[in-house]
């Protein structure tokens, strides 16, 4: 079984909505082989609390927007650290990057098919790591300062 084609266009839409609000490392998994609940994940992450919400909204909006649909449920909003929403057919995870390394969700299905994803989506992939890097350099460059 795969996921249906409904799912691949709900799928499409929450990552280029995702994309489009700067979401880093956009991927979608088609789960239906092993999932009985619903047909795919799709997962992205984001450096800060508050940008992981704009992900959530924005997806939640063009969702209902271009395609009717509502999630039946949506979770984790009080820490905004990681928040799913749940379409039944799809799940979307939005996690803040420091509990998408520490949770791993990509290891749990790296077995399952990706999903073929917009371009602007998967033009997302390397951007944690990159965020890491620069933030990395900007703490380091302001220890060294402190030290002059």
């Amino acid at each position: 079984m795969t996921a249906t084609n409904r799912s691949i266009e709900l799928i499409n839409t929450a990552a280029q909505a995702a994309a489009d609000k700067l979401a880093h490392d956009v991927i979608a998994y088609d789960v239906s082989d092993v999932l009985s609940i619903t047909d795919a994940f799709l997962l992205a992450s984001a450096p800060n609390d508050r940008q992981v919400k704009s992900i959530v909204d924005e997806i939640e909006e063009r969702l209902l927007k271009e395609l009717g649909v509502k999630p039946v449920r949506r979770e984790g909003d009080r820490e905004s650290r990681w928040i799913l929403l749940d379409y039944v057919d799809i799940v979307v995870h939005v996690q803040h990057s420091e509990e998408r390394v520490f949770y791993a969700l990509e290891r749990l299905w790296k077995d399952c098919p990706e999903i073929e994803l917009p371009a602007d989506a998967k033009a997302t992939r390397g951007k944690a790591a990159e965020h890491s890097r620069l933030q990395a350099a900007e703490d380091a460059a302001e220890l060294d300062g402190e030290w002059r």
